[in-house]
């Protein structure tokens, strides 16, 4: 594993290297989170521009968007009137906007956890011909367990990889999201569960995983 104590404050994002690229954007946002600990501990919703600002450009948001939604998105596909059509297809524009927001509510309350904790990451591998990858994290803290947190990764256009799921002692977020929507998405519709997301991403930043919520 190597420790999350090289600087990259400096160096741009080198999104041609899946492992390099999840290891400086790790290393830039806690750096940040460090840096405006006293504006976190007057106000917990400035996690969110933390989040938006050195994560976000790094998340393939609309890629996991369309992996929750599923099998919905071929049936959009299958849709053959026109006008039925131009409707899920807003639709599904409303649900990637607001699972966006989602992403980063939910990161940010995940923020509010960290305490300048060390981070060690797995050793690279070989990526060249791959599209998908899995960058291995655990956040390390002397008299409590180990969290394990693999970051899954894809390469996009231009050769240039971004997260699109995460995954916490295993548990991938996708799939549990997926889970939880797709009953309410098949019986109540679409609009329900951007309703339902929307609300989600609205409720004040804290940690959500004592109580299971999402």
């Amino acid at each position: 594993m190597i420790c999350s104590s090289t600087t990259y404050a400096n160096d741009a994002v080198n999104l041609q290297d899946p492992y390099e690229m999840v290891q400086q954007v790790a290393d830039n946002t806690f750096k940040r989170i460090t840096k405006d600990q006293a504006i976190i501990l007057q106000d917990k919703e400035h996690l969110r521009l933390i989040v938006e600002q050195e994560l976000l450009p790094y998340i393939d948001y609309k890629y996991a968007a369309y992996r929750v939604l599923g099998s919905y998105i071929q049936k959009v596909r299958n849709i053959q009137d026109k006008e039925e059509k131009a409707q899920a297809v807003q639709h599904i524009k409303q649900f990637i906007e607001v699972f966006k927001n989602y992403l980063v509510a939910t990161y940010a309350g995940v923020f509010t956890q960290y305490t300048n904790q060390q981070v060690e990451f797995g050793t690279s591998r070989e990526f060249e011909d791959e599209q998908v990858a899995i960058v291995k994290t655990k956040i390390v803290e002397a008299g409590k367990p180990d969290i394990k947190i693999d970051f899954k990764v894809r390469r996009g256009s231009n050769n240039e990889w971004r997260a699109y799921d995460m995954m916490a002692e295993g548990i991938s977020l996708l799939d549990a999201k997926q889970t939880e929507l797709h009953g309410i998405l098949r019986q109540q519709g679409i609009e329900h569960v951007i309703d339902l997301l929307d609300k989600k991403s609205r409720l004040p930043v804290q940690f959500r995983g004592d109580d299971g919520s999402k």
